[in-house]
């Protein structure tokens, strides 16, 4: 894997992190990966946070280098990894959000309709892995959680797995919301091996515990903030729109990609060949050229939304922990019935969802922590603060977007 050339990239989280495979240096550099430049991370939450403009490209090599780090600490503790082994780790956290849509996870429901961006992914990883003659089987093993060794798929999905660990760090530094920096080299040093399951030492059970509040509240204050789901949701109703537009016959300006997708009535449960080229041309400029034709288009509620999308007037959002009655809603269509708008357009400005978030998850894969007499335990066994519902609870916010008054007139 090792060669004597090394790339280095300058990153504000880690500083620099190092290629040393030539291989990996190709699939960084294939233009799959290299869309992921123009792949928003965090949707619209620079609607509310100004600097969080980074993306899923800055994310998979800040993933990679904690794997690095990982590989160089489980060796110290006499864990065998081998070369290929170490190359495979890598390039499977690298390429892990490689099938995420324009502006990741806003756009993937309407685009590629039941395929998670995962499932992509890995339909992505196959085709490259075509291309690359089998070099990525053993990465795709990992991936899929079909290699033996079972805690390298840990350390790609699991309660604390890197994926995690690096977009909390990073999310935090570009938004500036403070809740999200954990201490991630300190979790990766408390990193071990037991039974060919990932477990941690006692004396990370703190950092842990921080790692799972920071991404609790990440997500209330960041990722659920109100006004980037306000945005995020006006996006889906607008190409909702779109393609109602298309199902009736009326042609718009969009990109070829973008035009192929959502004049589409459904997709297959996984993408085929044309399909997944089509989607791996696409990316947030698609979404953003779009909005700034159709807000001139003559089809007025396509016209409005994405004039209220791009210039940031968004929807007014309520929030509160019980569903909002059926009066409420119909309160919002009277609104609208004043100012002449047909029944049939009332669920592209006034609409209610359902958010959840949940801080521990014990019926996935257990955090296992190893005593200081060798025993291994649960996380909720080592640690009372856990082995709580309340922290194991889903909770679930309801939120009713409807239009202001200014948006009326």
């Amino acid at each position: 894997m090792k060669t004597k050339k090394v790339t280095l990239l300058n990153d504000p989280i880690y500083g620099f992190i190092g290629i040393r495979s030539p291989l990996i240096f190709k699939v960084i550099s294939h233009p799959w990966f290299q869309r992921l430049r123009r792949i928003s991370q965090m949707g619209f939450s620079y609607y509310v946070y100004p600097g969080a403009h980074h993306t899923r490209f800055e994310h998979a090599l800040g993933a990679m280098h904690l794997m690095q780090e990982v590989i160089g600490v489980l060796k110290k503790k006499a864990v065998k990894i081998s070369q290929e082994e170490a190359e495979a780790l890598q390039l499977a956290i690298l390429l892990h959000d490689i099938g995420h849509g324009p502006f990741s996870h806003t756009t993937e429901a309407i685009l590629a309709g039941q395929v998670m961006h995962e499932e992509i992914s890995l339909e992505v990883m196959q085709k490259l892995n075509d291309q690359l003659d089998g070099a990525l089987d053993m990465a795709i093993a990992i991936f899929t959680n079909n290699y033996p060794r079972k805690f390298m798929h840990q350390l790609i999905v699991g309660q604390v797995d890197l994926d995690r660990m690096d977009y909390l760090k990073r999310d935090s530094f570009y938004s500036g919301a403070t809740e999200g920096n954990i201490n991630s080299n300190r979790i990766i040093e408390m990193m071990m091996v037991v039974d060919d399951q990932l477990a941690f030492e006692e004396k990370s059970l703190y950092s842990i515990e921080k790692f799972l509040m920071a991404r609790r509240l990440m997500y209330w204050q960041v990722y659920l903030h109100k006004t980037s789901l306000s945005a995020e949701f006006l996006l889906t109703r607008v190409l909702e729109r779109v393609r109602f537009c298309y199902q009736n016959g009326k042609e718009l300006q969009t990109s070829e990609s973008l035009h192929f997708f959502l004049s589409q009535d459904d997709m297959n449960r996984s993408l085929n060949n044309e399909q997944l080229n089509k989607f791996l041309q696409l990316d947030d400029s698609d979404i953003i050229q779009g909005l700034k034709s159709w807000q001139k288009d003559d089809d007025k509620v396509l016209s409005k939304i994405s004039s209220m999308l791009i210039n940031r007037n968004l929807l007014k959002i309520k929030v509160q922990n019980v569903p909002f009655e059926s009066n409420q809603v119909e309160e919002k269509y009277q609104r609208l019935r004043k100012q002449g708008l047909s029944e049939e357009d009332f669920k592209f400005f006034v609409f209610t969802e359902v958010i959840s978030n949940q801080t521990f998850m014990p019926q996935d894969n257990e955090i296992l922590i190893m005593d200081k007499k060798g025993n291994l335990k649960g996380l909720q066994e080592a640690d009372a603060f856990f082995d709580s519902e309340e922290l194991s609870r889903v909770q679930q916010k309801y939120f009713l977007c409807f239009p202001r008054n200014k948006h009326l007139t």
